[in-house]
């Protein structure tokens, strides 16, 4: 259809796969609904549908009716907000498991300590006192009702809207063994003893009391999930300040309109997607391209929402509205990242909304059919739990995690962070490992690796007192060398920055130039002698600047990332394991090819910006490769939580960390292939 339109829905009272698949239903069910894909990690729906024939109204009818609470549209989009109550979930969550397993644990060996020849006082002793037994593990199992009461809100709640789910099953399994077990006190209380054999208030709570430390864990993945996004946007400053009439006034970033003149001081961050209409400056956009040098802004060009003001003034126009810029694009790509699902995915979940009912069915067939052959009610309302009890699948969600402790132990003593165990599980079948460039092949810090002079001392000496105190990547290299090299920087005076040209001090009376051949055109200063060299440089990827003193050229100085030790063995590993390896870089292709052809990586995607990252990671996927990511900024956020694999360098950014699976204590990259080898040993 032409027409159709993608809206993301909030919505509240979701906890397991089969809610989700029950608002998929619902939803998918109105007709003019294309698509409809719910994450339960993140609690929204993404819907494609048609506009002329549905409204968002008709899809939160459906959603309500299915027995869960759509949220409008400023509910969905507070993201601060959102973090905040899944944040006070995870402490509610985790409350509720500690207080049920203080419980749990005293009426686990009050009625199974005694089967193992545990010592458990006389008093309570089924064999002298089955009356005092009883009651001892219902004031213990009471508590644990009390605290899982959510369960069986959610699980009735979904019964009587004929979408039952886990809780449905947990609920009906918990309530029977409870009731049962009230029956069997009330028998003893009477005198008939033989019932101590039928109390199951232990299956009720420990079951509860399970189910509740999944919730915890649950609760802990989605708090977990969300604070890659919620620290994307706290990269957007609250306010911005404005020009209106030659007065400035500081407003909030939302009250931001297009065609705005926003003021952007040193040192601020930019609020807006907006073009520099007057100034100069240098903007530090590593959250967008991942490359640590600043980018010089004149007159015309543009500059992006959550980007770093170095060291001048502009005044800028407003481009686009808050939920268009940039930033708001890297937050929606890492959303629907977390909210896609592989076919597997969709495939359980398919499955899950079959399953409930299916259970439910064989559960009363199986106590019925007891029934009909002569066996007691007991034996029969055995059969009917156990059946609700060993079907529910959160055993195995929590087996699982147990079933990799070793591995993931193994992983942080050798300084891989492994998040998720899906991801160690995954990490042995990877056929296709995409690699960033800057902070995760190289250092990320740009440092000064050609000097080209007849009096190396002198031309640094120079250079470095004209960049004294400049927070500009390039004069910071050429200051370190400087001191490494024991040279004395002095103070400079007069200085001024030329825009798109270089840099300009006086030191000592005499004029010290550092720039590019427009600069040293300008002052009459012949750079013949060193031009081939000046080329040769900037074709290996490395920026490289002319110093002249007065009208002499004293040699040429080179700056660029360099690469760490490790990545070219990493890169020969991986490749011994028969994984394709990739860069993928924001970096120009010259640059990019010139640092692949040091590592020995013969595939470059160069010049991408975040959405294609994330495109380029699910181009791959497509094919039927199993893919990982390996990157450290804000830029490769998305593209590291879409991949099957997602690894981030600990000296990365907050964000990066946050979306990948598995991190890299020590941002080596020879820890890749030690991942992948761990992965195949774990599951051997």
């Amino acid at each position: 259809m032409s027409n159709v339109k993608k809206v993301t829905v909030g919505i509240e009272g979701m906890s397991c796969a089969a809610c989700a698949s029950a608002v998929e239903r619902a939803v998918g069910r109105i007709d003019g609904v294309e698509n409809v894909s719910v994450n339960l990690a993140t609690n929204r729906a993404v819907i494609d549908f048609a506009e002329s024939t549905v409204k968002i109204s008709d899809i939160k009818i459906a959603i309500a009716k299915a027995g869960f609470t759509p949220l409008n549209e400023q509910q969905s989009q507070d993201r601060e907000k959102e973090h905040e109550k899944i944040t006070v979930r995870e402490n509610i969550a985790r409350k509720r498991f500690l207080t049920a397993l203080c419980f749990a644990v005293p009426l686990l060996y009050i009625s199974m300590g005694h089967m193992v020849s545990l010592p458990v006082p006389s008093f309570i002793d089924p064999a002298s006192n089955a009356l005092a037994f009883a009651v001892s593990q219902l004031l213990f199992t009471f508590p644990i009702l009390v605290v899982a009461k959510d369960i069986f809100a959610v699980g009735v709640r979904s019964a009587f809207h004929l979408s039952p789910n886990m809780d449905t099953l947990i609920s009906m399994g918990a309530v029977t063994s409870f009731l049962y077990s009230i029956y069997s006190l009330m028998k003893i209380s009477g005198g008939d003893v033989h019932f101590v054999h039928d109390l199951y208030f232990e299956s009720a709570g420990l079951i509860l009391t399970f189910i509740l430390l999944g919730r915890s864990l649950e609760a802990s993945s989605k708090s977990k999930t969300t604070q890659a996004i919620y620290r994307l946007v706290e990269l957007s400053p609250k306010t911005a300040v404005i020009e209106k009439g030659n007065i400035e006034i500081e407003i909030l970033s939302s009250e931001l309109s297009i065609g705005d003149i926003i003021i952007i001081k040193p040192g601020m961050t930019i609020a807006a997607d907006a073009e520099v209409i007057s100034g100069y400056t240098s903007v530090d956009e590593s959250m967008l391209t991942g490359e640590s040098i600043p980018v010089e802004k004149n007159e015309g060009d543009r500059v992006f929402s959550g980007t770093f003001n170095k060291n001048g003034a502009v005044k800028a126009k407003v481009l686009k509205r808050q939920d268009e810029t940039a930033l708001s694009q890297i937050i929606k790509l890492m959303e629907d990242a977390q909210g896609s699902k592989p076919p597997i995915a969709r495939l359980a979940d398919k499955i899950s909304g079959y399953f409930v009912p299916v259970v439910l069915a064989i559960a009363i067939i199986a106590a019925a059919g007891w029934l009909l052959a002569g066996e007691s009610t007991s034996f029969a309302i055995t059969i009917f739990v156990s059946v609700l009890v060993i079907a529910c699948p959160c055993a195995l969600g929590l087996a699982t995690p147990t079933a990799i402790m070793v591995g993931t132990g193994v992983g942080a003593r050798n300084g891989i962070l492994i998040k998720s165990g899906a991801a160690l599980e995954t990490a042995h079948k990877l056929k296709t490992v995409v690699l960033d460039k800057t902070g995760t092949i190289t250092s990320g810090k740009p440092k000064v690796t050609d000097i080209i002079s007849n009096d190396e001392h002198r031309l640094l000496t120079q250079a470095a007192c004209v960049e004294r105190g400049s927070e500009h990547p390039l004069g910071e290299a050429i200051v370190e060398r400087a001191n490494e090299a024991g040279a004395e920087v002095l103070q400079s005076t007069d200085f001024e920055a030329l825009p798109g040209k270089g840099i300009r001090a006086q030191i000592d009376g005499d004029y010290v130039s550092l720039g590019n051949e427009k600069l040293m055109n300008e002052y009459a200063i012949d750079v013949s002698a060193y031009k081939t060299r000046f080329n040769d440089l900037s074709m290996q990827g490395k920026t490289a600047v002319y110093v002249a003193q007065s009208d002499e050229l004293l040699g040429i100085i080179a700056v660029a990332d360099t690469i760490k030790d490790s990545s070219k063995e990493a890169v020969n590993r991986l490749e011994s394991h028969g994984i394709e390896v990739v860069m993928l870089t924001g970096d120009s292709e010259k640059t990019a090819k010139a640092i692949a052809s040091q590592v020995g990586i013969d595939n470059v995607i160069a010049n991408v910006m975040p959405d294609e990252k994330a495109g380029a990671v699910e181009s791959f996927m497509r094919q039927g490769k199993i893919v990982a990511m390996v990157g450290d900024g804000i830029n490769d956020a998305p593209a590291l939580a879409i991949a099957d694999v997602g690894i981030a360098m600990s000296d990365g950014t907050d964000v990066a960390i946050d979306s990948a699976d598995i991190v890299l204590m020590g941002g080596d990259l020879s820890a890749v292939p030690k991942a992948v080898d761990l992965s195949k040993n774990t599951l051997r």
